[in-house]
C-alpha cells in the first residue's frame, strides 16, 4: 500500500483472519490508528500486539451494541478523535438454500451479516456526522471520511448453492445504497465491496463440501487473495474527498458464475 493513511482513524470487524486480517494489517502499516474486532479473542489480541501501539483490540460480537460502542470511544482514544474510516467486514456464511441449509443457522447469520452491519453504519455514521456539524455545501468534505461495506457477488446474483446467505447480502446491499444516499451530501462515503470467490476460511466455517470447494477453485483459479480485497478498501479511502467509489464488483479472471 503506497498511499499513507497517517491521519486516518479506522474500525475493521472481523480482523482476526482473512480478509479483515490483512485490512486491518495494511491499514496500521500504511500508518493509520486502528481498531480491531471479532469474537476471537486470541487471534485479534495476538494481532493487534502484532500491529503495535496504534492499534487496539476489542473482542466481541459485531452486532452488540455496547461493542459497537466500545470499539468507537476505543477509537477516539487511540487516534484523538472519531473514527473516519470503519471497515464493515464481519460476517458469516451458510451453505444451501432456503430450501436445504440449516434453518438453526439462520438466525446467526442474519444477527451478524445484516443487524450487525446495520447497526454499526449507524452509529459510526451518527458519530462522523458530528464533523459536519456548521458545515455546508463543499465544506463538508474538508477531510474524508468512508465506511466501507465487505458485500458479496452472491449479494447481487444470488445463487441456488447459497441463497440464505445471498439474501443477507441482497438486504445490505440495498441498506449501504441508501445510506450511501443519505450521508453522501453530508460528506460521508459508503462504499460496498462485492467480492467474488476469495481464498480464506469462509467455505469451511460456512459448511461447503471442501471436495466442491476444491473443484471451484480448480475450475476458475487462480481465485482472489485477502490481500486482493484489502488493496480495494486503500483504494477507496485513499480518493480525494470530492471523489468517490461507490461500488467495486471483483472476481477472480476465470469466474464466470455467480
Amino acid at each position: 500500500m503506497k498511499t499513507p493513511f497517517t491521519s486516518r482513524v479506522a474500525i475493521v470487524t472481523g480482523a482476526s483472519a482473512g480478509i479483515g486480517r490483512v485490512i486491518a494489517s495494511d491499514l496500521s502499516e500504511a500508518g493509520a490508528a486502528v481498531v480491531v474486532n471479532a469474537r476471537r479473542h486470541a487471534p485479534l489480541s495476538e494481532l493487534a500486539s502484532t500491529l503495535g501501539g496504534r492499534c487496539a483490540a476489542v473482542a466481541g460480537d459485531c452486532a452488540d451494541e455496547e461493542v459497537i460502542r466500545s470499539m468507537l470511544d476505543r477509537a477516539a482514544m487511540l487516534g484523538g478523535k472519531e473514527t473516519d474510516l470503519v471497515v464493515v467486514n464481519a460476517g458469516r456464511g451458510l451453505n444451501g438454500s432456503s430450501i436445504t441449509s440449516d434453518p438453526e443457522e439462520w438466525e446467526e447469520m442474519i444477527r451478524t451479516n445484516l443487524l450487525g452491519a446495520a447497526r454499526l453504519i449507524r452509529a459510526a455514521g451518527l458519530r462522523m456526522l458530528k464533523g459536519s456539524d456548521g458545515k455546508t455545501g463543499s465544506d463538508v468534505l474538508s477531510v474524508p471520511r468512508d465506511i466501507v461495506v465487505i458485500g458479496s457477488v452472491v449479494g447481487r446474483h444470488v445463487s441456488p448453492f447459497s441463497s440464505m446467505y445471498g439474501a443477507t447480502k441482497f438486504a445490505i446491499h440495498g441498506l449501504v445504497e441508501g445510506t450511501r444516499r443519505e450521508l453522501g451530501p453530508k460528506g460521508i462515503r459508503v462504499t460496498l465491496i462485492e467480492p467474488g470467490f476469495v481464498e480464506t476460511e469462509f467455505q469451511g466455517v460456512a459448511g461447503y463440501d471442501p471436495a466442491w470447494v476444491s473443484g471451484i477453485f480448480e475450475k476458475i483459479g487462480p481465485v482472489l487473495l485477502p490481500s486482493d480485497i484489502a488493496r480495494m478498501v486503500a483504494f477507496v479511502a485513499s480518493q480525494p474527498s470530492h471523489v468517490h467509489v461507490s461500488d467495486i464488483l471483483v472476481r477472480p479472471t476465470r469466474q464466470d458464475y455467480p
